[in-house]
């Protein structure tokens, strides 16, 4: 079904895969003149739109300029803020400020709308595009509004991907949105390449989100395509629809890759002419001769229903082995829980088990994976003439935007889901982060959006309360649904999909969404609400520093949604000081206040106190570096917290994950790797020491100081290693660690002490 390959390819026309040793590779060269492989990779459909937006002149060390930016009301309202504060003056290119996330969650009192109206008054003010709540979803408005065949868009969410639309698209935390409002570039040494070659053709039932998890099943716990582009070809495209293919993309941000790019055809012209805009199209397609640094096979014929069962995308099953082997599948889960939840909550699946069958006890289609009408068509299909029962099992449906909705009013699968039971709600991702459709404790619920993260169902496990998300296609959601929740796979259900036309109604747009690009009114008062909050200052990089270990983590992979929770906390998100407050509040509650005991240290120390005289191990640590150090002082030395963590950062490109340690007096991460690029980058521009640390053995632990003499000189002399000296019981042990590749502006952030600290000083020169 998913086979990677061990070396690179030469694809051959679009459709030949022949792998490094193709012997009938030099008679191809003669013919046509093209020197591989580094010649050949520049065929690539990737390698031409980069180099197309790189401004650097190095096709090595690009210097990126997006096309166009995008933001929802998590996000943007701190990007913005960050943005004023290093000097912005009008947004330089499209921006687009939707609304989906904090639409419904009611936590707060009117602290969701107040993030609403200063994300209109910032589109008058600085020429932006506002998008009010209940339109759309973040990325249904790109691909009907923005997508252009060969553009590039950086988003300030992780499933920012529109490759199926020819467009290369990158989910990236707010400082990266922020160097682009200022007219910076996006910096990255130039990506491999990964060919996701698709034969085949799917079976009727089976849906993107089971191809979207066998492909992230097959390739996730390997790192074989992090950080790397993923380039669909093969003739498997041409057997898709586009909204098919928008399903698969979309999901790709769960194999941890940079980005993705599918080769375009008539289907693609199609979706682009039926969306009012014939101009974005162009036939995108690899040169005849292109070289990949690697292949992802996948043969379409053989996927089949599929489930990802809690708690992550990647712990893939057949629906017919969970339901054939549900007993010994989920002992497994179970096991692998106790690790996630560090057995905080008695957690478990087997209560679900009914005969040959997994009762669930909710159903949801949703977001930018689930909401799309191809999706919701097929589910009311499914459903037709059917019921979902009248017992525990419920079903919601979400259509990705308003012309969407309309459009399921006109064919009338609206009138299906309502007659089946299902209800049937506004454009919203909170089902995707956990602040809508919470199941009872205990509870199961399938579901078609992005993650299955713990809490992305919205339970507290600090509060004993814990349900659980597995995720499925649309199609094998609404057949459990016919059958009053017990799990069913789409594949064993005999339907009439109707395949109906899909006509869109730009009007529904043209009435509501603000657009002022062109036009920023500078005059234009920003309206605050009262939780609306500056950011706090931070101070550059001390020459000496004290770090505490203020949590230590050794999970496989560590998720944002674990670094900063995501549902009911997205209020506050426009509140750096509360927001902070939960930082590891669901993985380590003991963080908080410790990362707070090391900030009150380094605030004594400003005002002129000895921190040492207040902190018993602290004076130790202190007379054990001095011995060595003899020129370290209070003056010249600081204090602040970190977490280690064996790979943090998968997940969600969300900054607050960074930028709430920071704002509790966070200096540095340690881990063995950084799960993604984006979260790694969000530390470097909150300026955050992104520390490496290789070997099992750590030299300390949680609550330990580790002294890291000289750290400004290491860091701005680009040195390969950092000496660090772990202290316990008044003994120093020293420490090698590194920082991986830091470019020249990076190193200048954390020297600097974040991103706005860094364009205030070039503001001041």
């Amino acid at each position: 079904m998913v086979q990677m390959w061990k070396s690179g390819a030469w694809l051959v026309n679009g459709r030949d895969l022949y792998a490094d040793s193709f012997e009938g590779i030099q008679d191809y060269k003669a013919r046509y003149g093209t020197e591989p492989a580094r010649d050949a990779a520049a065929g690539t459909m990737a390698y031409r739109i980069l180099q197309a937006h790189n401004t650097s002149g190095d096709p090595e060390h690009l210097k990126v300029r997006f096309d166009k930016l995008t933001s929802h009301d998590i996000t943007f309202v701190g990007i913005i803020q960050t943005a004023r504060a290093s000097g912005l003056e009008r947004f330089p290119m499209p921006y687009v400020l939707t609304n989906c996330h904090n639409s419904l969650c009611a936590v707060g009192g009117t602290i969701n709308e107040d993030d609403h109206v200063f994300g209109l008054s910032c589109a008058k003010k600085y020429g932006g595009i506002y998008v009010p709540p209940h339109q759309a979803v973040i990325h249904q408005f790109a691909r009907e509004m923005l997508a252009e065949c060969g553009a590039m868009i950086l988003g300030s969410d992780s499933h920012t991907r529109y490759g199926a639309l020819g467009t290369m698209a990158v989910g990236e935390g707010g400082p990266e949105l922020v160097k682009q409002l200022l007219s910076r570039t996006y910096d990255i040494d130039r990506p491999e390449v990964i060919a996701v070659y698709l034969t085949g053709e799917p079976a009727p039932g089976v849906g993107p989100q089971d191809v979207a998890l066998a492909l992230v099943g097959g390739v996730f716990a390997s790192g074989y395509v992090k950080n790397k582009v993923l380039e669909f070809v093969g003739p498997g495209v041409e057997k898709l629809s586009a909204d098919f293919r928008i399903g698969v993309d979309v999901m790709t941000t769960e194999t941890t890759c940079l980005s993705s790019i599918w080769r375009t055809d008539e289907t693609i012209r199609e979706f682009y002419a039926v969306h009012g805009r014939p101009e974005a199209y162009k036939q995108l397609d690899p040169e005849p001769l292109a070289y990949y640094d690697g292949v992802v096979e996948i043969n379409l014929s053989e996927v089949k229903s599929m489930i990802a069962l809690p708690f992550h995308p990647s712990n893939v099953y057949t629906i017919e082995d969970v339901n054939r082997n549900a007993a010994d599948i989920f002992a497994e889960v179970e096991e692998k829980a106790k690790k996630v939840l560090s057995g905080n909550v008695n957690f478990t699946l087997r209560d679900k088990i009914r005969g040959d069958r997994v009762q669930v006890q909710q159903g949801v289609i949703a977001g930018c994976a689930g909401g799309g009408f191809e999706n919701l068509c097929a589910a009311a299909d499914i459903l037709k003439d059917a019921d979902i029962g009248s017992d525990a099992f419920s079903l919601s449906v979400y259509p990705a935007s308003q012309p969407i909705f309309l459009e399921l009013v006109r064919n009338g699968s609206v009138e299906t889901f309502l007659k089946s039971g299902a209800t049937v709600r506004t454009a919203f991702c909170g089902p995707c982060f956990g602040a809508g459709d919470v199941p009872a404790n205990g509870g199961l619920s399938i579901r078609h959006s992005t993650r299955n993260f713990p809490n992305r169902e919205g339970s507290r496990i600090q509060n004993g309360q814990i349900a659980s998300v597995a995720l499925m296609d649309a199609r094998s959601i609404a057949a459990t649904a016919a059958n009053h929740g017990l799990l069913t796979a789409a594949t064993e259900v005999p339907a009439d999909y109707r395949k109906p036309k899909y006509f869109f109604d730009k009007s529904i747009y043209d009435k509501r969404v603000y657009n002022g690009f062109g036009n920023a009114q500078p005059n234009e008062p920003i309206v605050f609400g009262p939780n609306i909050k500056d950011w706090p200052q931070m101070i550059a990089l001390p020459d000496n520093l004290f770090v505490r270990i203020a949590s230590e983590i050794h999970d496989a992979v560590t998720t944002t949604d674990e670094l900063i929770p995501s549902g009911e906390t997205s209020s506050y998100r426009s509140n750096p000081l509360a927001l902070a407050e939960f930082t590891l509040s669901r993985r380590d509650p003991d963080y908080l206040p410790r990362a707070k005991a090391v900030q009150a240290l380094e605030q004594a120390r400003r005002l002129g106190s000895a921190p040492d005289a207040q902190e018993e191990t602290l004076a130790a640590a202190f007379a054990a570096a001095k011995s060595a150090c003899p020129d370290i002082t209070w003056d010249n030395t600081g204090l602040g917290s970190c977490v280690y963590a064996k790979k943090p950062g998968d997940g969600s490109a969300r900054e607050q994950a960074a930028s709430c340690q920071r704002v509790l007096g966070g200096v540095a991460n340690i881990a063995e790797e950084y799960a993604t690029k984006r979260y790694r980058s969000n530390l470097i521009n909150w300026g955050m020491l992104p520390l490496l640390f290789a070997g099992d053995d750590l030299p300390f632990a949680c609550g330990d100081w580790v002294f890291f003499p000289g750290i400004r000189q290491a860091v701005q002399e680009e040195a390969p290693q950092i000496t660090g000296y772990a202290v316990k019981d008044g003994q120093l042990t020293e420490v090698t660690f590194t920082l991986g590749n830091l470019g020249k502006e990076e190193r200048q952030i954390i020297l600097d002490g974040c991103l706005m600290n860094y364009y205030k000083a070039g503001l001041a020169k």
